[in-house]
């Protein structure tokens, strides 16, 4: 986080700080969807940065991905190394189209090399809206405090109705069981959450298993058709 950020996350500023501020964020918003325009469906796989390529979750990912670039999605993660690298390499590997939305932080996170391009954000919510705006389905492989934040904030999204019931799927039951217990055993029985909130949620150790739920949920219930990508319009400097 720079000195910037800091300033403005402690509270009101200046005008003329706070409208500099706000172009930064439209200017990047407005390239970000101008950028991703262009994809065809997507699915995004949220997991570590941290797990090497020798970790399970990393070759799960890497199936999952080369699944899904088989079965016709373009294939979208943060862009990082670890299971992201992992789902992105899939879906090189398996044909298909893959992208990265890198964040930049202090320590710079360096993009994986099998993206075939990469969004770099400065701002972590207009990042985390591309990563759900394009996306038919998302996949949650072992992660920490970035994978749990994306995961409930698309678990929230559904819930309130913002966003339509996509398929939500957690892979790896060893990993996930102390979740879905305390969803289930504190929140459900405290009566914060519904049965439904819970429900939703696929819990898979099966690559093959959460590409054919993806797929079918994606052309049964929500419709989608296979279609020629928008043509790019040079009066749109496109």
């Amino acid at each position: 986080m720079n000195r910037d950020d800091f300033r403005y996350l402690k509270g009101p500023q200046s005008r003329g700080f706070e409208l500099r501020h706000t172009y930064r964020v439209l200017r990047e918003y407005v390239h970000a969807i101008r950028t991703l325009h262009f994809l065809r469906p997507c699915v995004t796989v949220f997991g570590s940065a941290r797990l090497t390529e020798k970790h399970p979750a990393y070759q799960l990912a890497r199936q999952v991905g080369a699944g899904l670039a088989d079965a016709g999605f373009t294939v979208m993660t943060g862009g990082g190394p670890g299971v992201m690298e992992g789902a992105n390499r899939g879906a090189k590997e398996g044909g298909g189209i893959s992208i990265g939305l890198n964040i930049q932080l202090p320590h710079e996170q360096a993009p994986n090399p099998y993206c075939d391009f990469v969004v770099s954000f400065h701002y972590f919510f207009i990042r985390k809206v591309m990563l759900v705006k394009y996306s038919y389905a998302f996949v949650a492989l072992p992660g920490g405090l970035g994978t749990f934040d994306e995961l409930f904030e698309v678990m929230t999204l559904i819930q309130t109705g913002k966003l339509q019931d996509f398929p939500v799927i957690l892979i790896g039951t060893d990993y996930w069981r102390p979740l879905i217990e305390l969803l289930k055993n504190t929140l459900l029985a405290a009566g914060t959450i519904d049965e439904e909130d819970v429900s939703r949620l696929h819990v898979t150790d099966s690559a093959a298993e959460t590409v054919t739920l993806i797929q079918d949920a994606a052309v049964r219930k929500f419709g989608l058709m296979y279609r020629e990508r928008p043509r790019r319009r040079w009066f749109l400097w496109e």
